[in-house]
């Protein structure tokens, strides 16, 4: 049992670390431009305005989206290295956070998106939470740092 916690976590850590890696790599290749519509269309739904003026709001300071990849690809390869793991799933939480929350509030009939990017979080916290041992020493310590 204990032995398919081990292999069932390094297939999280790896699952992760290999979809942020991609993720950050992403941001760095410029999508090509939409042609634009030759018709005139409706307005668009309000919560996809909030989205892409949140998308817009992330890439209008310009050194914003590109930090976010580099973030990305240093938590997905201490991910996949497997000794720096819990640095990585650290680094990582916010990101997961801000991820299932962009799709809990700003895409709301996209039920698969919010159910992946649940996952996402859920493997987050359940590789903090399997090194517990480890940041019960860091942050519970019976001595006061200042004497």
């Amino acid at each position: 049992m204990k032995k398919s916690i081990s292999i069932f976590f390094i297939v999280v850590n790896l699952c992760l670390g290999a979809l942020f890696v991609y993720a950050g790599v992403r941001k760095f290749i410029p999508n090509p431009a939409r042609k634009a519509a030759t018709e005139q269309s409706a307005e668009p739904p309000a919560h996809v305005m909030q989205m892409k003026a949140f998308i817009g709001g992330l890439k209008a300071p310009e050194y914003f989206w590109p930090m976010l990849g580099i973030v990305e690809i240093v938590a997905g390869l201490l991910l996949l290295s497997q000794f720096f793991a819990l640095a990585g799933a650290f680094l990582l939480l916010p990101v997961t956070l801000n991820i299932f929350l962009f799709h809990l509030y700003l895409k709301p009939d996209d039920t698969a998106g919010l159910f992946m990017s649940g996952l996402y979080l859920l493997g987050n916290l359940l590789i903090i939470l399997s090194d517990y041992k480890k940041l019960k020493t860091v942050f519970f310590t019976p001595k006061t740092l200042i004497q």
